[in-house]
């Protein structure tokens, strides 16, 4: 049996068999059913689904509403629908029941001393997903969250956001603690079950490190303080965290592609001017990878005798590369090239670039290429790194490098791997071989270098094209810095007359648990059932409280 085969039935058997509570008869004697499943493919389970779930998660809130609202795509724009939102139910039914399961099945070994790393790992998972739920949902129950699986509790508290983050930076602490412990002998190495690290340990902890850098970004409006700790003891850890195109957190399977033929549903997305013109005005060799170029060139018009459309430059030399207003309200005119053609020869050629579909969706209309998702990258690690060490948190730290040090790495990694992920998509790319030459110049250009103005703005720009590939980190990152910033003269947020939502809701659970549920809308401030944009847009979660509007950083 295949390795994919043998984990999706172990989770699939825990996601049903465990919770029937009749034919147990047949379960004692038919030899095919899985009863006690090994814990390495529970575990691969879970990871499988930290990347599969999310096909839905793409198209209804990533590019229909996420990426809109950070300015990375043009949209049409389409209401908040009730599919927004997966990672709250996909966290309670598919990927926290089976690492509470792997936890319980090890504490019933023998030997459950060697399978200490194993069972630090879970937690991990966990804190991971959970840092997504609660960015979008403020207070969520975790602390008594599965136990109606195990102590028939079907009415678990919400622990508020402050909480959540004490709670998870324990136990990211705990695991580290474990996983970095060379003393512990007879460890059960799960090998290719780890999909992610093939039972890397240092692997692991550099992943540990890094969500700790989300948490303390995500506390930072909050309590900076805090911010500040949480990144001395990142920088003061033996391992730290991730500094490496190794170590990130990639998924790969030649299988699974989350659009499908999906990913023009209901509309086209295309790049906004903003985006677009810097990375042209960058040279940045990300922007074949990102869009899709629109067929023309100088010599096509003058050589048709037609003037390009007036927001066009003739003599650009990248004219192949147009932006839509991330706003259409706000621009009609340039809009308006969206769905209109110009005849240019004997062709018709639409002048705005559409995202580069073949990048996120690989096996589209029958193509060939591979999807990979990078959940977590270096470059994140490297530009976060940056980032507080420009704002002075790493004082009296070994940060291993100055900000501009990390810069570098972060802005090198994420090339890299956007080009990496490109060759293996069968897509466009921005460089060929190792892309040395490429990124160096690209580093040493008067819009990239660190020039002791706007490093800081310089650093948050790099984090922002970064997340291209990470809806949900990118929008967690326009919202708490307030960049772009409107008005930049470096890289400015475009007019935008939307309301935008600064969250999602929660629905109510029904008599079970409505207690709880009541409870904690009530201390966030939130109007229990709103699902309207301005109640969206006005009621913030936690962190989210003191945060700038978007476009409103300092």
């Amino acid at each position: 049996m295949q390795l994919k085969s043998r984990y999706i039935i172990a989770g699939a058997l825990l996601l049903t068999g465990f919770s029937c509570t009749k034919n147990f008869g047949e379960l004692n004697t038919d030899p095919t059913i899985v009863t006690t499943p090994d814990v390495k493919y529970l575990l691969s389970y879970s990871q499988d689904k930290l990347a599969t779930y999310n096909g839905g998660e793409w198209i209804w809130e990533g590019m229909e509403q996420l990426f809109r609202y950070t300015q990375h795509v043009s949209a049409s724009p389409y209401e908040i629908t009730n599919n927004v939102n997966a990672r709250y139910g996909v966290y309670y039914s598919q990927i926290l029941p089976n690492l509470f399961e792997i936890r319980r099945q090890i504490s019933t070994k023998a030997d459950k001393d060697n399978y200490q790393k194993i069972a630090a790992i879970t937690y991990i998972i966990q804190v991971l997903h959970g840092i997504k739920v609660t960015d979008m949902n403020g207070s969520i129950p975790y602390s008594e969250a599965v136990q109606g699986r195990y102590e028939g509790n079907y009415s678990p508290a919400y622990d508020s956001q402050e909480a959540l983050f004490n709670t998870w930076l324990s136990e990211l602490d705990r695991s580290i603690g474990i996983l970095s412990n060379t003393s512990l002998a007879n460890q059960v190495d799960p090998g290719t079950a780890d999909i992610f690290y093939k039972g890397s340990w240092t692997n692991w902890v550099k992943l540990a490190n890094t969500l700790k850098l989300r948490i303390a970004a995500r506390l930072e409006n909050q309590n900076q303080a805090k911010t500040k700790d949480i990144f001395k003891q990142v920088m003061q850890d033996a391992i730290g965290p991730i500094d490496n195109d190794n170590a990130q957190l990639t998924y790969a399977n030649p299988n699974f592609s989350p659009f499908g033929n999906d990913i023009n549903y209901r509309s086209v997305r295309y790049g906004s001017t903003s985006i677009i013109n810097f990375l042209k005005k960058a040279n940045d060799p990300r922007l074949p990878v990102y869009f899709e170029s629109n067929g023309v060139s100088k010599s096509l018009f003058t050589g048709n005798g037609v003037t390009p459309p007036a927001f066009m430059d003739i003599n650009d030399p990248l004219i192949q590369y147009q932006g839509a207003p991330a706003d259409w309200t706000t621009n009609p005119t340039v809009a308006a090239y969206i769905s209109n053609a110009v005849t240019i020869g004997s062709n018709k050629y639409f002048m705005i670039s559409p995202i580069n579909r073949r990048f996120f969706s690989p096996k589209m209309n029958g193509l060939t290429g591979n999807y990979t998702d990078v959940m977590v990258t270096n470059a994140e690690s490297c530009l976060q790194v940056a980032e507080f060490i420009q704002k002075g948190y790493g004082s009296g730290v070994n940060t291993k490098g100055s900000a501009e040090d990390w810069y570098k790495k972060g802005v090198a990694s994420s090339i890299k791997t956007m080009n990496s992920i490109a060759v293996t998509a069968q897509s466009a790319t921005g460089f060929t071989g190792d892309g040395t030459t490429v990124i160096n110049n690209y580093l040493a250009g008067s819009n990239v270098k660190f020039n002791g103005v706007n490093d800081l703005e310089r650093i948050y720009t790099q984090a922002y094209l970064n997340f291209y590939r990470n809806a949900c980190e990118a929008f967690v990152f326009v919202r708490r810095t307030g960049y772009p910033k409107t008005a930049s003269a470096y890289y400015a947020r475009e007019p935008f007359t939307q309301t935008i939502p600064r969250r999602w809701w929660t629905s109510d659970p029904g008599e079970v648990n409505r207690k709880n549920w009541d409870a904690a809308m009530t201390a966030q401030g939130f109007t229990p059932n709103a699902q309207d944009v301005p109640t969206l847009n006005t009621q913030r979660i936690w962190y989210d409280k003191t945060a700038p509007d978007f476009g409103g950083g300092n």
